[in-house]
């Protein structure tokens, strides 16, 4: 989906000011739809008022149910000044996604520090995503029938989603290459497994977002029993004997699975 023009979803027509996609600080690139102004002191902090207020909205409201000029009001600015730190509702979760993936990225580095295990550095990647998501669990679902559609936005997989998605799979290469499994795998192989242990990510965030037990338990024991599936699999791929069933899936995987993945922000 792209920005919208700033309407605030329930028939208001506030013109959004201004929207010219200056970077933060934190990601490296920005896609049109003003996710980030140009960073000073007062821009990053009213920014940050705005993304904190409307995730409290959120999960208090429902994100369907909660419009920009309510976030707006809320957040004690005027209905213009939000929509120039973001032009859409939908800019909203992007911006949150964003956050959300710059901090699973620090508290998943933090926890793996000193751990060669690859099973081990993969687990506590994946976990430490459930654990930095669970406050947000609540509203999860009413926006994921959105990003679910592959012509929105807020789709993981859309170029407007690269710039989270390039630091996820960024983390999951330095799961690999700070693993004592890394110097045994193929080396073209291991090129392709960051963007294929985000998509195995993806997998866990789907059974997430529908898992409606305590603390979401049955997400955390999924991960637990799982992880070293994927880790056995991907250890045996160093075999000789299993090297043309690798040598077929990695063509599967770069012919048909990662041309489907955005590649590039919007300009």
């Amino acid at each position: 989906m792209a920005a919208t023009n700033g309407t605030n979803g329930i028939g208001g027509t506030d013109s959004p000011e201004g929207a010219d996609g200056t970077p933060t600080a934190a990601p490296p690139a920005e896609p049109r739809g003003s996710r980030a102004q140009p960073k000073t002191d007062k821009s990053e902090q009213t920014r940050a008022l705005i993304l904190e207020t409307a995730m409290r909205l959120f999960q208090e409201r429902g994100y369907e149910k909660t419009t920009m000029r309510a976030i707006a009001a809320e957040a004690g600015v005027s209905v213009g000044n939000a929509y120039y730190y973001f032009s859409s509702k939908e800019f909203l979760i992007q911006g949150f996604y964003d956050r959300m993936t710059y901090e699973h990225a620090a508290d998943a580095r933090r926890r793996m520090a000193g751990t060669k295990d690859f099973t081990e550095r993969l687990e506590i990647a994946v976990a430490s995503w459930v654990d930095c998501a669970a406050p947000y669990h609540e509203f999860a679902a009413q926006f994921f029938r959105t990003a679910a559609d592959p012509t929105s936005s807020l789709s993981p997989f859309s170029n407007e989603s690269h710039p989270a998605r390039a630091t996820a799979v960024e983390l999951f290469r330095e799961v690999l290459t700070g693993s004592d499994l890394a110097p045994k795998l193929d080396a073209e192989l291991a090129e392709l497994l960051p963007d294929l242990l985000w998509l195995n990510l993806m997998v866990v965030v789907l059974y997430w977002v529908f898992d409606r037990t305590p603390d979401t338990e049955r997400t955390r024991e999924y991960i637990h029993r799982s992880t070293p599936m994927v880790a056995r699999v991907i250890n045996l791929s160093r075999y000789r004997v299993f090297r043309p069933i690798v040598r077929d899936a990695k063509g599967l995987i770069q012919d048909f699975i990662l041309p489907t993945i955005g590649k590039t922000a919007v300009k």
